[in-house]
């Protein structure tokens, strides 16, 4: 079967093909590394994870090649400095290693390039230079902008008129623009601001280019796949598609474009503005990563996604029953092919929803069996499941974690330690109100010849 994508230039699913399998390119935003990451920035992170597992799974590790950048200059960047007081390289390195951790706390892979921005001003130079001679960028009062007249097909990805793309985006109108819908390449840089020599004075570069460049120099002038969040079809990638063609006599940048959905808090999408941010960061010291990643991926990628409490509860619920049944086998961390239902609903434009139902119907299978029979079915679930980022926790492991608000391991193991010794010299009725006390906070002891172990219930 093929794998098909929907296509957000073409508004419809396509039949995948890339341009050389042997080396098939995907690109995402990345992060701007001044603070912590939002669930909404996780939920585009995950999504496209799982694109990369798949066509990893579909045309080889080795022939895949996953980009996700790092913008480290921004001016958020610079106001968190001026703020904080930290250095500009202090901020960005710390918040980076946050989000590489998160993400991985997650499940997600980490990209096999992870260009930075300030690591490729040269060639942004470079082709601001050789968009001024095409005549589709121009100087003024210290900026290098690009011109939106140059590219005809401007506003063809996100379908919006100029004037509606103008109002929404807000964009700044500034005396030296020649038109209101320029957008900014290179701006000056104030002498307390970090900034780079070029030919127009010392400035730094614009958000939009810098993802055009990082594509060029690491993936080359057309990729297979450019994909984020749906925030940034305008004007983030508008911009990049015009100026990237621009600069290469109208090659695409992208053969095929990806966006993934919002994620909403009740009636409203989650958004700085609004007040109503989840960090991942706060969120995975109280559910494990597998139980997020689940959540995340319980509704179609470009579908909303409603994102509450009671969401993360069935999430864990469901992993429960699964690492029950993986409980049986002996736990490893080899993993083989996924099974075909599965791959199948993947290979489907990243069909979660009907994944999940895969993945139900192999435990459901599973667990009729006996013996032998049983041992290779919960092979099979488990390997489906490491397809999509789950079931990577020792069993064991997983059911001694936990929701957060419990006693933690340590506290567990003391009050059974506690409880041998009540045992041993016959002070059952302490035993048994520890036992209670333990189960009261969802805490199951199990005897057993080697003594008691636990688990959450």
């Amino acid at each position: 079967m093929p794998l098909t994508i929907y296509d957000s230039m073409a508004r419809e699913k396509r039949e995948f093909q890339p341009a050389d399998p042997e080396r098939v390119t995907l690109y995402v935003c990345g992060p701007t590394v001044y603070s912590y990451a939002h669930i909404g920035n996780a939920r585009s992170a995950v999504a496209f994870d799982l694109l990369y597992r798949v066509l990893r799974a579909r045309y080889g590790e080795s022939h895949v090649v996953y980009a996700r950048n790092i913008t480290d200059i921004d001016d958020k960047i610079i106001k968190a400095a001026r703020e904080t007081g930290e250095p500009i390289g202090a901020i960005t390195e710390k918040f980076a290693d946050i989000y590489r951790a998160d993400m991985g706390a997650l499940g997600v892979l980490r990209p096999d390039l992870e260009p930075t921005a300030t690591g490729h001003v040269g060639p942004m130079i470079a082709m601001m230079e050789h968009l001024i001679e095409e005549g589709a960028a121009y100087a003024a009062e210290g900026h290098v902008l690009f011109s939106v007249d140059a590219y005809p097909d401007y506003g063809k990805l996100s379908g919006a008129d100029r004037d509606e793309m103008i109002a929404g985006a807000r964009v700044e109108v500034a005396p030296y623009k020649k038109s209101p819908a320029d957008f900014v390449l290179w701006k000056p840089s104030k002498d307390d601001e970090p900034g780079w020599d070029s030919p127009w004075g010392r400035g730094r570069p614009g958000w939009h280019l810098e993802c055009s460049v990082m594509i060029e120099s690491e993936l080359g002038e057309t990729i297979d796949i450019h994909g984020g969040g749906q925030d940034l079809r305008f004007p983030h990638h508008e911009n990049e598609i015009a100026q990237s063609a621009c600069a290469h006599h109208g090659a695409p940048l992208a053969r095929y474009w990806m966006h993934n959905g919002f994620l909403r808090m009740g009636e409203d999408k989650m958004s700085k503005s609004l007040g109503n941010i989840v960090l991942a960061h706060d969120l995975l010291k109280g559910w494990h990563g597998e139980v997020v990643r689940w959540a995340l991926l319980s509704a179609h990628y470009r579908q909303p996604l409603e994102w509450t409490e009671e969401l993360l509860k069935q999430s864990k619920k469901q992993l429960d029953r699964f690492y029950r049944l993986l409980e049986e086998i002996p736990f490893t961390e080899e993993t083989g092919d996924a099974p075909e239902s599965v791959m199948l609903a993947l290979e489907d434009d990243l069909n979660t929803p009907e994944a999940y139902a895969g993945l139900h119907e192999l435990r459901d299978i599973a667990g009729q069996m006996d013996g032998e029979a049983k041992t290779k079915a919960i092979r099979r679930l488990r390997d489906a499941g490491r397809l999509m980022g789950f079931f990577n926790e020792d069993p064991a492991a997983w059911f001694q974690g936990g929701a957060g608000g419990g006693p933690t391991a340590e506290e567990i193991e003391a009050l059974i330690a506690e409880r041998a010794e009540a045992r041993k010299v016959k002070d059952f009725a302490r035993a048994d109100q520890i036992r209670d006390d333990l189960a009261a906070k969802g805490v199951i002891l199990e005897d057993g010849p080697q003594g008691a172990t636990w688990r959450r219930s």
